[in-house]
């Protein structure tokens, strides 16, 4: 059996870390915004990557990395290619 943990020793970690877990919290904040803002621009109809960056005044390659993350978790799907690039819509649940 492991012992129990100390509960002031562990308020002292947090305490301690806590700039860290700000940081974290404030970035998966702004990730989950820039998410929904692309959910919201391929709701109802597929976009390339660039239509996508351009609608939100974002970096293109910053909407990039956002759509392969939502694609490797299965929140968004490539559709048809539209010339040299991809659309990308909404995977269906």
């Amino acid at each position: 059996m492991s012992p129990k943990p100390d509960k002031n020793a562990m308020k002292a970690l947090r305490r301690s870390r806590k700039i860290y877990i700000d940081r974290a919290r404030k970035k998966i904040k702004k990730i989950n915004k820039q998410f929904g803002a692309i959910k919201g621009q391929i709701k109802t109809e597929g976009k390339t990557i660039p239509e996508i960056a351009a609608a939100l005044r974002m970096e293109t390659a910053e909407v990039l990395l956002l759509v392969s993350a939502m694609r490797k978790y299965g929140i968004v799907a490539e559709g048809p290619k539209d010339g040299d690039y991809f659309k990308y819509e909404l995977a269906e649940s």
